[in-house]
């Protein structure tokens, strides 16, 4: 009689959040800041945001809402 074994692997669940709970557009301060953001996606530079957030941009950020804390810096510095 012949004997088998069976391996179970448990199953991980993919992670699709990048830790925000909520994904933003968020803003940089920088004169060229379209050049900066190109720059970062090619080079894969971390660049910071208004509201200190630290990221590697990958994705379109019109498809988000802009971050609130952003928004709000952005504000008081044009105002």
């Amino acid at each position: 009689m012949t004997s088998t074994t069976t391996h179970v692997e448990p199953r991980v669940r993919p992670r699709t959040s990048d830790g925000d709970g909520k994904r933003y557009a968020h803003i940089i301060r920088a004169p060229n800041a379209d050049a900066v953001i190109t720059e970062a996606m090619v080079t894969g530079t971390p660049v910071v945001a208004l509201c200190g957030k630290k990221w590697v941009p990958s994705r379109d950020p019109s498809r988000y809402p802009v971050c609130p804390v952003c928004k709000e810096i952005r504000a008081q510095m044009v105002g």
